[in-house]
């Protein structure tokens, strides 16, 4: 993150330039919930329960992993899990369309293609939710749909609302433009969780609903041209290496190098879904996030690895959301053995 951008995440007094158009965006914001809420504008129910993993702040701060995480805890459950996406930085001829791990990010986005390739599970991209949702009923025969982001998108009914938050909460408070907020500081006490991505629970001072850590656990480092090839972290401590990350906190990456040990030679940030060049990749050896290799794989050296990441969240809220969707009616099998810590 800029300079430039983290004064305009903290507030800076010259956002005050931008606040009618912070009061034309809640203004608009509003009006379209109200419509929802009185029936003018119907959100639309699939035959499967909705979960839906977002944010109120723009920026990435860790709702792949949860979805993922999801996705693994359910289908190791026997549900079929469908996972929806709007695929954000593809640019793909059709709609709605099914991912597949042969798919080129530049296509699909970078998130859905990641998504497709580490779950196991159907990915389907599609702009209007609705339609996506519906083709995952129909044609891939889904019994729950994880969508991934599409808090504000009210079109599409859910019966599970998440936020995921990092240690940049929200920011100044302010509503787009003017700060980071897509929806105001209400929405936290409307929804059915939070999860931190974050070392410690913060304190919030605006009523939540139930609140969770996430950490995110790392696995062996992966070749971004030969994904057979794993090495552990380990084999880099005694070694300068180079970083880059294109997401939405990249600090939060090279921090996370740095504490596993890890002697950054150099660090190179870019914004999140950048649309990555050979010129952007260090000719020694790089280590770089999985979203990030998706879109480098055609194109990386031989010395380019990806830390892939697992999110390790308390037992308590599977349970959470497990009883929400038994009252939709969606059967889950509780014979499976789990893990005291989460999965």
């Amino acid at each position: 993150m800029s300079d430039i951008e983290k004064k305009w995440y903290r507030g800076h007094p010259l956002v005050w330039v931008l606040s009618p158009l912070a009061l034309l965006f809640y203004l608009i914001s509003a009006l379209r919930r109200w419509l929802y809420a009185l029936g003018v504008k119907q959100s639309v129910k699939v035959d499967a329960p909705v979960i839906v993993v977002g944010n109120i702040s723009v920026g990435g701060n860790g709702k792949t992993p949860v979805v993922l995480a999801l996705a693994e805890y359910y289908k190791n459950k026997g549900v079929k899990v469908g996972i929806l996406s709007r695929g954000y930085g593809g640019k793909s001829d059709f709609y709605p369309r099914k991912v597949s791990e042969n798919d080129e990010a530049k296509h699909v986005g970078d998130e859905p293609r990641l998504l497709a390739g580490r779950s196991g599970c159907d990915v389907v991209i599609d702009p209007n939710r609705v339609r996506g949702a519906t083709y995952l009923v129909e044609q891939c025969r889904s019994d729950l749909i994880i969508c991934d982001d599409g808090l504000q998108h009210y079109a599409l009914s859910r019966d599970v609302e998440l936020i995921v938050m990092d240690d940049r909460l929200v920011g100044s408070g302010f509503l787009l433009p003017m700060g980071p907020l897509r929806e105001g500081k209400w929405r936290l006490g409307t929804v059915d969780a939070l999860i931190h991505n974050s070392a410690e629970m913060p304190q919030l001072p605006q009523p939540c609903a139930a609140q969770f850590l996430m950490s995110l656990e790392p696995g062996n480092l992966v070749n971004v041209t030969d994904r057979q090839r794993q090495i552990t972290l380990d084999s880099f401590r005694d070694s300068a290496v180079s970083a880059l990350a294109g997401i939405g906190s990249p600090q939060r990456f090279f921090s996370q190098l740095e504490n596993l040990g890890l002697k950054l030679n150099s660090a190179r940030a870019f914004p999140d879904h950048h649309d990555f060049t050979v010129d952007d990749i260090p000719t020694e050896t790089v280590i770089m996030t999985e979203k990030d290799a998706v879109k480098v794989s055609a194109f990386a050296h031989k010395d380019c690895w990806f830390l892939p990441v697992t999110a390790n969240i308390d037992n308590q809220f599977f349970n959470l959301i497990t009883n929400k969707l038994l009252n939709c009616g969606l059967t889950v099998q509780s014979n499976e053995k789990e893990n005291e810590n989460g999965i």
